[in-house]
Formats: structure tokens, C-alpha cells, sequence
């Protein structure tokens, strides 16, 4: 597992921006091995919490949805795979307040920075941290009433059977929560003036095609199609329901949104620019230089609208 929650603070420091406006890092939620060595937790950590947070408003209504299901368990013990920074962790505490939330990542330095919320939040007498790699570490996580993996388990080569772990994980009743697919994230206009129409969509096309390259170098890589339900039910769990919850910041945006766009930007150009064409990275040059009024720094018409999709799964 990476550490990545992408959105879910779960998010991805390799920053595919793929399907599902998720553009993580490997950092909430899934980290490839060794992660901790590769990134600069002390930039990447922040940038985690800031995507996390901004999202807080779905994950929230996602969270409160799988609480007031008429099939919902007591939910004593919850499971936040791929945790990153802590975003989400502790707001599972806060939505199932009588629960222990276990924070589940690789990377220690996003596991202090969710110790350190939860202290902050009041809530560090249920929230405990796990170091452990996924899928190998399930057997050390226990027992669970509610398994959270926020843009997780794609970082895992072989998703049927790390699905098939957390299933087993889950006392009788209880549901896993899947984080997967829902839309591409759009922060400009189609046409922004300069260079070619389209820009994101050759960003969405760029930032797919390093995900493909993700998915293939991951240990045990199985291609799987993406039917989550029919995935959910292939390992003896009974769909729950899929849902879909949006994020929509108009312009103008507020300076931190604006802010995340700008470093998510940044982000993708480094990451996957090789990918463009020279007129796109020329362009994308443009839109990251504070002095030009064509740029994110100062264009009135930047907004951020993206749709996150959970995909429940009961085990009977």
C-alpha cells in the first residue's frame, strides 16, 4: 500500500490526478513501500492535510450517510486504510463518536502528523495509530465494525484479495467503505485564453496513463475491471449502495483553495509534464507564474469541482 488518500488527506505525492479528481500523492492513503524515504513528508505532509481538509465537506456527508443506513452496525471500531495525515481519521471520530478509529499507514511521519490532530481535536483518547504495509500487514489490524479505504486499495497489486483481507476483518454486520472512481477534478475553463482548448483533459489523459504505469509496477499486479459493486460481492460481501458526493468551490476561491490548486498544479506538472506536449508545458508554465494575469496566482475564474463515489460493502 502507498500512503495516499487522495482527497482521502488521503492522497498520492506521485500525484496522479486520475480518474476520480483524487490527483493524490501516494499519501493518504496508499504509499508505495519505502514512501518514507522517497518524499519530503515535511512539504508533502501539508499538502496532504490542505487537499484532505478541503474535502472535509464530502468525506463528512459520506461518513454520516453509512452511519444513519437502516443496516448499519454499532460501530465500536473503525479501520481508516491509507490514512495519511489524519484528515479523515479524526473525523471518523467525530462521526461515530463512540468508536475507536485506527489510523492505518506506512509512513510514520503522516502517522505523527494524525497524532498530533487528534491531540489538537480532543478526540486522541479513541484514535490509535498502525505502521503497516497493506496487504501484508492485515492479519496485525483486528477486528472492525466499519473499514474506511479512501483511495487505497488501487495502490494494491492485487485488489480482489486485499479486499478479500478487509472483508475478513469485519465482524459480523460490518461494512467496508469504498473510496474509488467518481470524477475528474476541474479547476479552469475549457478554454482559459492561452494555448489549445482542453488543457485539463490532456492533464486527466497524462495523469491516466502514469496511473496505468502505477497499477503495472505494483507487486502482485492482477488487472481487475473496475465494477466495484460486482468486486464488493466477489468476496462475499453484499453491496450496500454506491454513492457519489460533491465538492464545489466556485470561483472566486477562497486563498487556501486557490492555494491547493496552485500546489496541485505545480504538482502535476512536475510529476507526469513529460507526458505533454511542449505547447502544454509552455502553457502550464504560464498558469504557475505568480506575475502573469494569465496565471492561477491571479485569475478570477479558477474554481475546484470534483465528485468523490463510496461503494459500500456488508458482510452478513
Amino acid at each position: 500500500m502507498s500512503s495516499s488518500h487522495a482527497g482521502d488527506g488521503h492522497q498520492d505525492p506521485h500525484a496522479h490526478s486520475h480518474s476520480p479528481g483524487h490527483s493524490h500523492a501516494h499519501a493518504h492513503g496508499s504509499g508505495a513501500a519505502g514512501a518514507g524515504t522517497e518524499f519530503d513528508w515535511d512539504v508533502m505532509g501539508p499538502m496532504l492535510e490542505q487537499e484532505a481538509e478541503l474535502n472535509s465537506g464530502p468525506y463528512e456527508e459520506a461518513a454520516r450517510w453509512i452511519a444513519a443506513l437502516p443496516t448499519a452496525p454499532k460501530v465500536r471500531r473503525v479501520l481508516d486504510i491509507g490514512s495519511g495525515p489524519g484528515v479523515v481519521t479524526c473525523l471518523l471520530a467525530e462521526v461515530f463518536p463512540e468508536a475507536e478509529v485506527v489510523a492505518v499507514d506506512p509512513t510514520p511521519a503522516l502517522l505523527e502528523r494524525t497524532e498530533d490532530r487528534a491531540r489538537r481535536l480532543g478526540v486522541s483518547d479513541r484514535v490509535r495509530t498502525v505502521e503497516a504495509e497493506l496487504p501484508q500487514d492485515a492479519g496485525r489490524l483486528g477486528e472492525a465494525d466499519l473499514i474506511w479505504a479512501g483511495n487505497s486499495l488501487h495502490h494494491m497489486g492485487d485488489q480482489r484479495a486485499a479486499l478479500a483481507g478487509f472483508a475478513e476483518l469485519l465482524r459480523p454486520g460490518g461494512t467496508v467503505a469504498l473510496l474509488e472512481g467518481g470524477l475528474p477534478t476541474r479547476r479552469l475553463p475549457r478554454d482559459i485564453g492561452i494555448g489549445r482548448p482542453g488543457l485539463e483533459a490532456r492533464l486527466d489523459a497524462a495523469s491516466a496513463a502514469r496511473f496505468d504505469r502505477m497499477r503495472t509496477e505494483l507487486p502482485d499486479s492482477k488487472r481487475e475491471t473496475e465494477d466495484w459493486g460486482a468486486l464488493i460481492a466477489a468476496v462475499g460481501l453484499t453491496p450496500q449502495g454506491t454513492r457519489s458526493f460533491l465538492l464545489d468551490l466556485p470561483a472566486p476561491l477562497s486563498a487556501p483553495a486557490r492555494e491547493h490548486v496552485i500546489t496541485k498544479l505545480t504538482r502535476e506538472y512536475e510529476v507526469f509534464g513529460e507526458l505533454l506536449d511542449a505547447e502544454d508545458r509552455a502553457v502550464l508554465e504560464r498558469l504557475l507564474d505568480p506575475e502573469d494575469p494569465a496565471g492561477v496566482h491571479q485569475r478570477p475564474d479558477v474554481y475546484l469541482l470534483t465528485a468523490r463515489t463510496v461503494h459500500l460493502g456488508r458482510r452478513d
